[in-house]
């Protein structure tokens, strides 16, 4: 069921934080255009808009995923962020609240499924160096973390070539770091 209704900034603000809370995971911006667009909810270009406007209010946190094939952004509510959300969320008609709660049930397994292995990259804000965060999570286990690593990096190729090979590796280097962990 789509409804067409135009909202303003607030408003669209409110529902991307909603979905991204309800979604309980980072999602990526194609992620949150394939929902807005398909439920008719927001234009794209409106969406980036107020994407971009949200990290720059610190609202929404990015995160970077290079691939072989393309550099992805991820967002994830900051603390402000979600309390905004809690003092307005019952500004999100019920109608569109129902509408994000039932996608995010259809969706989230999907959702989840890349989040088998994770590798981003952000900007340290206490310096000039990136932070580079790998992970393995075992989503047999409802998602459960069997090994999280940060590094810090001086340059941003370091820190794409790291999430390249993470990501290219990342069940070769699980399974060696953890047999060095646990050598005698």
């Amino acid at each position: 069921m789509a409804i067409a209704v135009e909202y303003n900034d607030v408003e669209n603000k409110l529902l991307i934080l909603y979905l991204i809370n309800t979604m309980d995971l980072p999602m990526s911006s194609s992620q949150i255009t394939d929902f807005v667009i398909q439920k008719e909810l927001m234009h794209q270009f409106v969406l980036e808009k107020n994407l971009a406007d949200m990290v720059e209010r610190g609202f929404l946190d990015t995160t970077h995923e290079d691939t072989q094939d393309e550099s992805i952004t991820k967002y994830a509510l900051t603390d402000e962020g979600l309390t905004n959300l809690e003092l307005l969320e019952t500004q999100i008609p019920r109608p569109v609240r129902n509408i994000i709660t039932q996608y995010v049930d259809e969706n989230r397994g999907k959702i989840k499924k890349g989040f088998e292995k994770t590798a981003h990259y952000f900007p340290n804000a206490d310096n000039d160096e990136y932070i580079v965060k790998c992970g393995v999570y075992d989503d047999k286990r409802s998602a459960a973390m069997l090994m999280e690593i940060s590094v810090p990096v001086i340059t941003r190729e370091q820190a794409k070539q790291i999430t390249a090979n993470w990501n290219a590796n990342y069940n070769t280097l699980y399974q060696r770091i953890l047999s060095v962990l646990i050598e005698n």
